[in-house]
């Protein structure tokens, strides 16, 4: 037969320990002593092993109340979690979101999302970073709620797609790289010369793109953006970077740019399923677009 352990239960037990006494616990709880001591009489009874040692001047848990006491505290949190948790979907409010954002935006900028979000509910974020087609991907099979990437060519009919503005992309290498000896670096034949960095496309199942990618040209794949400038800082090859990862190299002279002309506009956008909106979704959405308005450009 199974036994059975109530949350006033182990209540108590968390009271005992943190007040460091039954009288303390008692106060806090707004029962008496004796009340007290004859529920944990009675659970030690139920459950047949014994809880705190009375033995010295003042009882204190044996292991395996130890062992209730420890474990009781993570059912205590779970509870309350999940009334936590209810509450909020009740009122609209989902338990997580995930925003998955294009390698080439920084993640600080969307970093005070999380606590503005916070002060409104009890939802959490998830950030994802993804590469070229793994965003749309990440949209489609459910993996992000929202997505913030550069405009695709067709968007499909579910998915509702808000412009944002422009991003900057700047072509650059290290400082002592050959390309720059070129009367024009950035055309095609002389930039297949050298080896292009490229961070891989995160799609798992979508056909991978490449961007500013030429057939033949010498290639290295890193799998994240931050590598891609680690990468262009040891002077590896040569690559684009949005403004937010290169500007604080640029100003060191760790990354020179490449020719007279060499910053390529992409248009950005937030998308994401209009099929399933709840509050936080909402929120977001209308949070994102102002932050990129102050300070994601």
């Amino acid at each position: 037969m199974n036994k059975l352990l109530s949350f006033e239960a182990l209540l108590v037990l968390d009271a005992i320990d943190r007040r460091g006494s039954f009288a303390a616990a008692s106060e806090e709880l707004g029962r008496a002593p004796s009340s007290l001591s004859y529920q944990v009489q009675k659970l030690e009874q139920d459950l047949d092993l014994v809880i705190f040692d009375r033995s010295g001047h003042r009882a204190v848990f044996t292991k395996a109340g130890q062992l209730l006491l420890e474990r009781g505290r993570l059912l205590l949190s779970a509870a309350d979690d999940m009334i936590s948790d209810a509450s909020a979907l009740a009122h609209g409010w989902e338990l997580d979101i995930n925003i998955a954002f294009d390698g080439l935006i920084s993640l600080k900028g969307m970093l005070p999302l999380v606590d503005e979000l916070a002060k409104e509910s009890k939802t959490r974020i998830r950030f994802t970073e993804e590469i070229l087609a793994g965003g749309w991907e990440a949209l489609a099979r459910d993996r992000a709620d929202i997505l913030i990437a550069p405009a695709p060519s067709v968007a499909p009919p579910e998915v509702k797609i808000l412009p944002l503005g422009k991003l900057d992309t700047i072509w650059v290498a290290h400082p002592d790289h050959p390309i720059h000896q070129h009367d024009n670096p950035l055309d095609p034949a002389v930039r297949l010369q050298y080896r292009g960095i490229a961070v891989a496309d995160t799609a798992r199942n979508m056909p991978p793109l490449s961007h500013n990618i030429l057939d033949e040209q010498p290639l290295l794949t890193v799998s994240t953006m931050n590598d891609k400038l680690i990468a262009l800082k040891e002077g590896v090859g040569i690559g684009t970077l949005s403004h937010c990862y290169a500007s604080d190299a640029l100003e060191k002279g760790e990354l020179v740019v490449i020719g007279d002309d060499p910053i390529h506009e992409l248009d950005m956008v937030l998308a994401w399923n209009r099929t399933r909106m709840g509050k936080a979704k909402i929120w977001c959405i209308k949070h994102i677009e102002n932050l990129w308005k102050k300070q994601l450009q």
